[in-house]
């Protein structure tokens, strides 16, 4: 059958993760949706900036890149943050280019969204009319933010099937190194020392949380790293750990290694 002006994506059910941010893109809704690990920002529907304190932000990115050194930063939010068009004057003042900035904000955008989206007990809230003041960049529609969520988790699953890794303290394992550890996951196995979770690496780094999640899969894979685990309810023998709140982490393959090695690139 030939489709026609009328006709309506029906999105698969399965890429539905919040069906109020399904509803809000129906109604071309405007505002900050407030989820237990992030917030979603929509304009006319469609999702135009995200944060989560388990990412570094754009702000993070930029300058961890050498695309925008940290006063340039500063001075861009002082000077536009109140008219929300920070982004605008990043690339008016000539500070960062405006590909560059678009990549990265799209970075940061999925990067957030991902644990934005993550399940939770936890009702939703929507605030309409809100903006963020980084300003207009390049929107996002919730269709693909959605698919896009679930790729990423269908791929951490393929790396290592075990969640802990995203949420809990690493810790180095005394399993010998057979081969040679990649640089980029060399430099997330240096940070490894069963205090630091993913979000504390991804921080020190500078760089995309979910691309350390990523790394520190694969290192698990390998048998280098491995979750410290909660000690059970009611254990009197063993060590004693600190036991945290467990959060569930939440590409397109290709989307993934462009905007991993456009960010390298800056």
């Amino acid at each position: 059958m030939r489709p026609t002006a009328t006709t309506r994506t029906v999105i698969p059910e399965r890429a539905v993760l919040s069906p109020m941010l399904q509803r809000l893109a129906a109604e071309r809704a405007t505002g900050a949706l407030m989820r237990d690990r992030g917030t979603l920002y929509l304009a006319d529907g469609q999702v135009v900036h995200a944060e989560s304190p388990a990412t570094p932000g754009i702000d993070v990115l930029l300058t961890t890149s050498g695309a925008l050194r940290s006063e340039g930063w500063w001075d861009a939010v002082a000077q536009a943050g109140a008219g929300q068009r920070v982004a605008r004057y990043l690339v008016d003042s000539g500070r960062v280019p405006g590909g560059a900035l678009e990549l990265c904000h799209l970075g940061a955008l999925y990067d957030a969204a991902f644990f934005a989206l993550a399940p939770t007990h936890t009702p939703a809230r929507f605030r309409y009319g809100v903006s963020h003041w980084i300003g207009p960049v390049r929107p996002v529609p919730v269709e693909s933010v959605q698919r896009e969520t679930l790729r990423r988790r269908e791929l951490l699953d393929r790396i290592w099937p075990d969640a802990l890794t995203d949420s809990a303290p690493v810790a180095p394992t005394a399993h010998p190194v057979d081969a040679p550890v990649p640089p980029r996951q060399r430099r997330v196995l240096d940070l490894v020392n069963g205090v630091r979770t993913a979000t504390d690496i991804a921080q020190e780094l500078g760089r995309s949380a979910f691309h350390t999640l990523v790394d520190l899969r694969r290192l698990a894979a390998a048998g280098l790293v491995e979750p410290v685990r909660p000690a059970s309810a009611g254990s009197a023998s063993g060590p004693v750990r600190i036991e945290l709140p467990e959060v569930t982490a939440d590409p397109d393959l290709a989307l993934l290694r462009r905007l991993r090695d456009a960010l390298e690139a800056l």
